[in-house]
């Protein structure tokens, strides 16, 4: 069993410097790995991504993150995510890794992903250059993300989870205005998940969404933006399993964070 804490939009800036800290310092105490997912900053400036830095910086467990939208807005998402490693996470894009616990090993394959929609309500690969650019980039994500969770798939992991920005399913959407389904979240990345394997998959952005997803090949999603959770991390008990079971999501058991966000909200 192993106990993975994540969290979502939290879009750091100067005055909230060290708001998170005290919550994330009881990580050891209920969790073995911390999943951050994405719009860490409000404007993506170096300035925001060093409050984040320090938030995080020599932590006891380890800290694995993706970048969302608003850590892009400045044009500064290579530094932004050297910042971040700088104080020790891993940011992945693309790519996965592979962390060992006392519960076991963890990999976890990352990407931001990109908008596009639902499968019936999608954008397609089709007409002006811009649009055909806009479908590409989510179709890229998403490939991303399935290659490196076949990639971890040979690797020896108890879990496999995957982190993402943007949402891989519909439900966890559930509360945000339909008109922004397309801005929310592709089926691209579901697909990928279902097609390579995964545990569990976490993710943020939908401000107003609903926690709770699967995708349709009964991966459980869990969609952690911190207005959605409404504290400073959840944690998620997942059970590991054979890899013969690639495709179907392990049970998981929904433990929130011991310690409640101390205040600081989007």
């Amino acid at each position: 069993m192993i106990r993975v804490a994540a969290v979502g939009d939290i879009h750091m800036g100067p005055e909230s410097q060290g708001v998170l800290r005290p919550a994330f310092d009881t990580l050891p105490e209920c969790a073995d790995v911390l999943l951050l997912a994405g719009d860490l900053t409000r404007h993506g400036t170096v300035e925001e991504a060093r409050v984040v830095a320090d938030e995080i910086r020599g932590l006891a467990v380890p800290v694995v993150a993706v970048l969302g939208n608003h850590d892009h807005h400045d044009d500064r998402p290579d530094e932004v995510a050297a910042l971040l490693e700088d104080a020790g996470a891993q940011v992945l894009e693309g790519r996965g890794t592979v962390v060992d616990t006392a519960g076991g090993r963890i990999g976890v394959a990352g990407t931001k992903g990109f908008g596009g929609g639902f499968v019936g309500r999608s954008a397609g690969e089709f007409g002006e250059p811009v649009m055909k650019e806009f479908v590409r980039y989510s179709r890229h994500c998403a490939d991303g993300l399935r290659r490196s969770l076949e990639e971890l798939g040979g690797q020896d992991c108890d879990v496999r989870v995957a982190l993402t920005h943007f949402s891989p399913v519909a439900e966890t959407l559930a509360g945000e205005p339909l008109e922004i389904y397309p801005f929310l979240g592709t089926y691209l990345l579901a697909e990928a998940i279902d097609t390579a394997g995964a545990d569990l998959a976490v993710h943020g952005h939908a401000h107003a969404g609903s926690e709770h997803g699967i995708t349709s090949g009964g991966v459980r999603v869990r969609n952690v933006a911190q207005p959605v959770i409404k504290r400073a991390f959840n944690v998620y008990h997942v059970q590991g399993r054979e890899p013969a079971g690639a495709g179907a999501g392990a049970g998981d058991e929904r433990r929130p964070a011991d310690v409640p966000s101390p205040g600081y909200m989007t």
